[in-house]
């Protein structure tokens, strides 16, 4: 079974101009191949397979004008051009790229204690703990105009379950989230105290902010300023 785990990553600021480097390879790449694509077509070619587009780019990064595409992972502008094959499949679809991404090789992605190791750029923090010492897929790279983030698939083994005959029954309430026939309970986190400082945090929180929200239109609205 295939798990999806989405983590924020935060990077050093070179480790983030490498990070942008990748992105505008991978957009780069994949409208490159589109392009690419397009002519052939309207000059009556057949559909050009990812693979004789691949090898295309590959000589194409001999040119000196091209050069900075070593700058990047290899990987970044294969996976990229696959992309944009997948892309035209699904045209009809209405499917299209929303947001700046890349690829990473699922076998040199590396994990340790809150940091995984991008190719090509380091080992890069993490807000959370990404499962070690298992098998990943299409590991993606991606940005939503604030914050990096890596999207991947871990694979992981699910434990067989005995089954039984029993029959539970399962009464869901408000002090108790769940009491079964057979006795066990679950409590309600809503009703834990550390829910209820939090909630009030929350609330105090929002106040301030709504505080702060009028003193600026009132001093936006002020006379002085339009003076």
């Amino acid at each position: 079974m295939i798990l999806a785990k989405k983590v924020r990553l935060k990077p050093t600021p070179e480790q983030e101009r490498q990070l942008i480097k990748s992105v505008g390879t991978a957009r780069w790449a994949y409208n490159w191949a589109l392009a690419k694509q397009k002519e052939n077509h309207e000059n009556g070619g057949r559909f050009i397979s990812d693979n004789d587009l691949r090898k295309e780019l590959t000589k194409l990064k001999q040119q000196d004008e091209y050069a900075w595409l070593y700058e990047v992972s290899n990987n970044v502008s294969k996976q990229a051009i696959k992309d944009a094959h997948v892309a035209l499949k699904n045209f009809f679809t209405g499917k299209r790229r929303t947001k700046p991404s890349f690829y990473n090789d699922n076998i040199k992605l590396k994990v340790k204690a809150k940091k995984v190791l991008l190719e090509k750029i380091g080992w890069v923090t993490i807000n959370e703990q990404v499962t070690k010492d298992v098998k990943y897929t299409n590991p993606r790279v991606s940005f939503d105009g604030k914050y990096w983030y890596l999207a991947v698939g871990i694979e992981i083994e699910l434990e067989e379950v005995e089954l039984t005959d029993e029959v539970l029954g399962i009464d869901v309430g408000i002090k108790e989230l769940a009491v079964c026939s057979n006795g066990m309970k679950f409590k309600n986190i809503n009703k834990t105290k550390a829910i209820k400082k939090a909630e009030k945090r929350l609330r105090s929180c929002n106040v301030k902010f709504l505080g702060n929200t009028l003193k600026i239109r009132r001093e936006i609205r002020s006379p002085k300023l339009a003076t």
